[in-house]
């Protein structure tokens, strides 16, 4: 659980109760800790009317840079708080660089989307590595992905065990040969 690397501030994973993320964040940034909960606008449809609502991007989940052996018990106890996510009996360590990176994607919805629901319809990967070379995500790579007709970069996130779906214009990326 606590361990001698975790007396140095980093970014660990929260698993909250469902629909509970924004309270949650909100708690805990009130105690000062430092909170990332990605949000992503998408349109809902209710039977009479239709609206722009933002929902966590990752649901029940959210990120805190922390000393962990110093707050662990503070943070379990706020209300909506579940649990650490760990990942082989610690809780998980994330990389800073990637919670950057979804910072950037979720900045940029211009002409990228980003998703997280991959488990529906028949998607077929093409195997074919590729990086982005063009716009504020140059740098990132991940895999050419066929999905509904459409040709999307799938990015995966190791550090959090996520995949994140982008719909990139093919002129802005190019093949990665290993």
């Amino acid at each position: 659980m606590i361990s001698p690397n975790n007396i140095d501030p980093k970014w660990y994973l929260l698993y909250s109760k469902p629909r509970s993320e924004k309270k949650a964040a909100h708690e805990l940034e009130i105690r000062g800790h430092q909170i990332y909960l990605p949000l992503q606008r998408t349109l809902r449809q209710w039977s009479d009317r239709k609206k722009w609502v933002e929902e966590p991007l990752f649901k029940s989940y959210l990120f805190i840079y922390t000393n962990l052996e110093r707050n662990y018990y503070d943070i379990l106890n706020v209300p909506g708080i579940v649990k650490f996510v760990n990942f082989e009996k610690s809780p998980a360590i994330v990389d800073a660089r990637e919670i950057d990176l979804v910072k950037r994607m979720l900045g940029n919805t211009s002409d990228m989307e980003v998703a997280t629901n991959l488990l529906e319809d028949n998607s077929e990967e093409t195997n074919v590595e590729v990086e982005i070379i063009a716009g504020p995500l140059i740098g990132t790579r991940g895999i050419i992905l066929n999905r509904k007709g459409k040709t999307q970069l799938l990015v995966e996130l190791t550090s959090m065990h996520q995949k994140i779906l982008l719909h990139v214009p093919m002129a802005n990326v190019r093949r990665v040969y290993s």
